[in-house]
């Protein structure tokens, strides 16, 4: 009896612990997902390079995806000096997300990916996030 009393305790604390961390993600990528929407209001969309867009990649490479989006992020530039500093502050954040890696290796650089303006860019990487939760 005292067995199956600590394998049912055992078990509830799995279950219980596995349904608090999958809201626990859901509510970090939606958090992404609003940042990356504030950011498309404040980014400068004119005469500006065009970034490298993942488009669609294969669940084996969202972490290259991820990696090539971050890197893009760096040439973002704020529409104006206004908010420079809320934008500094969102790119920051934005920098320091990660994606666990699958393991696969893809075969994919972000140079293979086709050029987008600011604007676009961003509304691929907020798709990602959203095929992520």
């Amino acid at each position: 009896m005292e067995r199956r009393m600590i394998i049912f305790c055992m078990l509830f604390f799995y279950f219980s612990v596995a349904q608090t961390t999958a809201p626990h993600k859901r509510t970090k990528y939606q958090q992404l997902l609003k940042t990356i929407k504030n950011l498309q209001t404040t980014v400068k969309d004119k005469d500006v390079e065009l970034l490298h867009t993942p488009e669609n990649p294969v669940d084996g490479c969202l972490s290259t995806a991820v990696t090539c989006f971050q890197q893009g992020i760096l040439k973002l530039q704020p529409e104006s000096s206004q908010v420079n500093f809320t934008f500094t502050q969102t790119v920051k954040v934005l920098q320091r997300f990660t994606i666990s890696n699958s393991g696969k290796q893809c075969d994919s650089s972000c140079e293979s990916y086709g050029k987008k303006s600011p604007r676009e860019f961003l509304k691929s990487f907020a798709k990602l996030i959203q095929k992520v939760i």
